[in-house]
């Protein structure tokens, strides 16, 4: 009977990620102390947290009678405190990918794929130019989705070319939904064919959307004013730990600047932000070192949002195991999501936005897929629905656009009477 129920609790969590001796030991105590079904998988995934956080479930382990619920006061004290992160990196070099050309039928547009009325959204639509990525993020739900292959859509141009779009109406496009928007450069001539589509659509707002230096392209491109490229930052410390091959924080900022020289539009996404020890410091001294660097003029928005995890990615992460401290964290449930408490957020999101006091009037804030009351607590304001955000985002942007077009019209202008 034990073996039966215990069996079916490993075969629905992540026993198998565990080391040989944690296995056996968690055989022992559940069978010693007849523990059930549901207290099987609860043991499971906590001592695989506690290896991921390198540590072992027999160290907080003490023989007595209530020995369950002690465990896992102890596993609670150690989730909840902030996080500590050493340097460490993992490079590039040592990551494998397969890249797989695929002749869909059509290019994969649509609404936003975590949009939901529950949260307030920017009501983002999302081009899948490529579908799965090569970096190596601790808390990623693209891995989750596509595993470690890339697929690239054959005759990208031609299908591009396909989609309807009403010239009267403002659209708000971004391609880092399902990949790095940037990571692969234009190959399969991905760029190539978005370009000209934003060309060719003057009434599309194309993001790119990276955690990459890959500029390359983009440098030696004359990009039409409606494309803007955001990055997604955070600190040394969690690029190191928790963002695997990706570009330094150094390397994403210095790319963002040299296409904020080029002419080209920049935004900053703070998404996820981190709760660890010293986070109020490093993310301060981050958006100091953007507003001392970067013109709010040419920054077309700054975006702030956390980890959110659904079931699947949960699990993913667990049954991955790699080592990793992002599950270190307090895990509160809201509209079957897990995420930090309002508390934590505000916290974070209200620190962050003071240190942009600079740029509050010049550049377009927002939260990203968060708790509609947090806008009121954080930014003094709220919108009353995700339309009036979207429309509100939509006008930034393309306010910031028009006077992109109105400055290079006016150099190309003085150069001809030159």
């Amino acid at each position: 009977m034990f073996e039966s129920k215990f069996d079916k609790a490993c075969e629905q969590s992540p026993f198998l990620s565990l080391h040989a001796k944690t296995r056996e030991f968690i055989r022992q105590k559940a069978d010693f102390y007849s523990f059930s079904f549901s207290q099987i998988r609860q043991l499971i995934s906590a001592a695989v947290d506690l290896q991921m956080w390198d540590l072992d479930i027999k160290e907080l382990w003490n023989e007595d009678k209530k020995a369950f619920k002690k465990f896992f006061e102890k596993y609670e004290q150690i989730r909840n405190t902030p996080k500590k992160y050493l340097p460490q990196k993992i490079h590039a070099q040592n990551r494998a990918i397969e890249f797989l050309n695929i002749d869909k039928s059509v290019v994969g547009f649509g609404r936003c794929p975590v949009a939901s009325p529950k949260t307030r959204c920017c009501n983002l639509l999302t081009l899948d130019a490529a579908e799965g990525c090569a970096y190596g993020c601790s808390y990623c739900s693209i891995q989750t989705f596509y595993g470690g292959k890339i697929s690239l859509n054959t005759n990208f141009a031609q299908k591009l070319s396909c989609i309807g779009l009403d010239k009267n109406e403002i659209y708000h496009i971004g391609t880092g939904q399902s990949s790095d928007s940037l990571m692969l450069g234009s190959k399969g001539g991905i760029l190539d064919a978005l370009i000209n589509f934003a060309r060719e659509n003057p009434n599309v707002i194309l993001e790119f959307k990276t955690k990459s230096a890959n500029i390359k392209y983009l440098l030696k491109t004359e990009l039409p004013p409606n494309i803007i490229c955001t990055f997604s930052l955070n600190p040394q410390a969690v690029i190191d730990n928790e963002e695997h091959f990706t570009a330094s924080l150094k390397q994403r900022m210095q790319a963002a600047l040299k296409l904020s020289q080029k002419g080209v539009l920049v935004g900053f996404h703070f998404h996820p932000m981190i709760y660890f020890e010293g986070w109020q410091k490093e993310y301060e001294a981050i958006a100091r070192e953007l507003t001392q660097r970067f013109k709010p003029e040419n920054t077309a928005l700054v975006s702030m949002g956390t980890l959110t995890f659904i079931k699947p990615v949960l699990r993913q992460i667990r049954t991955k195991a790699d080592k990793s401290r992002i599950l270190q964290m307090p895990l509160t449930e809201a509209n079957g999501k897990f995420s930090y408490p309002l508390e934590v957020k505000k916290q974070m999101f209200g620190a962050l936005y003071k240190a942009f006091e600079a740029w509050h009037k010049d550049v377009f804030f927002y939260l990203c897929m968060e708790d509609a009351s947090l806008w009121e607590s954080v930014f003094g304001f709220e919108y009353e629905n995700n339309n009036a955000f979207e429309n509100a985002m939509k006008n930034a942007y393309m306010s910031k656009i028009n006077k992109l077009c109105t400055i290079k019209t006016d150099k190309k202008t003085q150069k001809s009477v030159n």
